[in-house]
């Protein structure tokens, strides 16, 4: 049994003794409840807000105007609130954190600032259809971070805020992270360091009739595959003195990841641009390319550019080494080599994630909404909160219900937002509750 299903197995053995003994709210948590019911449409003003500015992740001074918004809620909660420039050469906008100290567990909640679509983009603003809605950024993943400051000023109704140390971090650039990560990441990394459990909010799943929780993502990193032929008369390719071309051998070559490589658990791999020809140009940071090439030509170079994502450093690591062994085996008369660039780590499932899962599902059942099993990885891509998952326990898509993400489709279902807000608040005013209890 692999690690996953045994953790599998564990959380739901972990959430039917829940399911016994799911509680009520208390009325500590009604009253945050009632008050989150309240003023749901104060969250949507706000979401509304911060939807009609702009903030591509290239966008720095929209990223920048959000992150004014955003400031001025979590100032308003009494947290010391910093802007992190980045410098010059990582061409980003820069990041908003929020803290305060207290007793309890250390509480680190993430969200980030911009979004996939830049400025000259057609799809702008917000706009909503009865309890729809709409605009660039509404599901990814602005009504994620209203979630935060809702549950904080949940928590701040009853006077249970004051207790809870937390961390607010709001990336400026989680769509198309700056580089080097050493640099964007650092802030982000250190609080996760500090943090007794991290708490991601992007948008939250429901499917199947049922709500899932995340307790695992996957990687997200690149691959670029260069590939050099001998350029002849194509009267003379498969000959000794010419070999297979450069095309030819680049098809060996992926051929070769898809019966080799491809299969094992959780891992996948795309190609997702290939260049090939007499002349190749590719730019990586664009995903453009512009190829010259003839059909009595042998063709001399192909660059393919794709991605990997997995469950576990080690799963990445045996994958790049499947590929780079691929790689090696050159036909006769061509050459090749693969380069790799780290972006997000997976957050692997583990035994303090799962445990929090049953806490999250506790909760759904007392709000009426039923038990929350571990979500399958596959069905997410990754998140800054995976930057912080070696140094804590966490959850992630604690956000609302939405759909269409990256798409001129986006859009949230209005009516899971306090529904959202509800489940943060009262899953931290409950982690403060066992703090107390040690």
């Amino acid at each position: 049994m692999t690690t996953r299903s045994l953790l599998s197995v564990l959380a739901m053995s972990l959430l039917s003794v829940a399911g016994v003994r799911a509680a009520e709210l208390t009325a500590e948590e009604q009253r945050m409840a009632d008050w989150i019911d309240a003023h749901a449409e104060d969250a949507i003003a706000l979401l509304e807000e911060t939807v009609n500015i702009s903030s591509g992740t290239m966008n720095h001074d929209g990223v920048r105007e959000v992150g004014r918004v955003m400031q001025r809620e979590l100032d308003s909660l009494g947290l010391a609130t910093e802007w992190i420039d980045m410098p010059a050469e990582v061409n980003r906008a820069g990041h908003l954190f929020g803290r305060k100290d207290g007793e309890g567990k250390r509480i680190l909640l993430i969200g980030h600032l911009d979004t996939v679509f830049e400025a000259d983009d057609a799809f702008q603003g917000f706009k909503r259809d009865g309890d729809k809605g709409s605009g660039p950024g509404v599901d990814d993943m602005k009504s994620g971070n209203i979630v935060i400051v809702y549950a904080l000023k949940a928590l701040q109704e009853i006077g249970a805020l004051e207790s809870i140390p937390v961390v607010v971090a709001y990336t400026g650039d989680e769509e198309k992270s700056g580089s080097p990560l050493s640099i964007s990441r650092k802030d982000l990394i250190e609080a996760g360091q500090w943090a007794d459990i991290a708490l991601g909010f992007e948008s939250a799943i429901h499917y199947d009739g049922q709500d899932w929780a995340t307790i695992a993502r996957r990687s997200s990193s690149s691959w670029i595959l260069e590939v050099e032929g001998k350029q002849a008369h194509s009267s003379g390719i498969f000959g000794e003195n010419v070999g297979a071309g450069a095309i030819f051998e680049a098809a060996r070559i992926l051929d070769a990841f898809y019966d080799e490589v491809r299969g094992e658990e959780r891992l996948t791999f795309n190609a997702g641009t290939i260049q090939g020809g007499t002349d190749v140009e590719y730019d990586p940071q664009q995903n453009r390319g512009r190829t010259f090439g003839k059909t009595n030509v042998v063709p001399r170079k192909v660059v393919v550019h794709g991605g990997i994502r997995t469950i576990s450093i080690d799963q990445l690591e045996r994958t790049r080494d499947k590929m780079r062994a691929i790689v090696a085996n050159s036909h006769p008369h061509t050459s090749a080599s693969i380069s790799f660039r780290d972006s997000y780590p997976p957050m692997a499932p583990t035994e303090g994630n799962a445990r929090l899962q049953v806490s999250l599902s506790e909760i759904n059942e007392a709000l009426g909404r039923g038990p929350m099993p571990s979500l399958d990885p596959s069905r997410r891509g990754a998140a800054d909160i995976s930057f912080v998952a070696p140094y804590t326990d966490g959850l992630a898509g604690l956000g609302a219900l939405g759909r269409g993400g990256h798409t001129p489709n986006e859009s949230i279902d209005l009516t899971s937002l306090p529904l959202a807000i509800k489940r943060a608040a009262i899953l931290m005013y409950r982690l403060g509750a066992e703090q107390q209890a040690e």
